[in-house]
């Protein structure tokens, strides 16, 4: 079985660290990009088609929501969840919008929260 391949998206170094140490910890899991930018992740995930991208809410330039509908709007099979360090229901707006499938509190990312984040997002063709 091919391993999921992962883009991080943060503008922080320190999360894109943290989220590298948990995927190198996970089995199954490849990380193949990181971007500290909306825009950085439009242009690598159209690049790179990874399977999952792990983006950042709040970035400099387009904010991860924006990143998420352009993602999946050049990348349609991709999977993207979106993350921050607020609560959701303390975000400025909604995301349930086009090319989010999951939200992910940053304090959670751990080998058995990503692997059951992922295996939920999967839908069947």
């Amino acid at each position: 079985m091919d391993p999921v391949r992962v883009l991080v998206v943060d503008d922080q170094r320190p999360f894109r660290l943290a989220a590298a140490a948990v995927l190198t910890r996970t089995p199954g899991f490849l990380l193949v990009g990181e971007a500290g930018t909306g825009e950085e992740a439009v242009d690598l995930a159209a690049t790179l088609l990874p399977d999952l991208v792990l983006l950042d809410v709040r970035l400099p330039g387009i904010n991860g929501v924006e990143a998420a509908a352009r993602i999946v709007e050049r990348a349609p099979r991709t999977v993207v969840v979106l993350c921050s360090s607020y609560a959701r229901a303390d975000l400025p707006f909604p995301l349930d919008r086009p090319g989010v499938a999951a939200y992910l509190h940053k304090e959670e990312l751990r080998p058995s929260t990503l692997r059951a984040v992922w295996e939920n997002t999967l839908s069947p063709p």
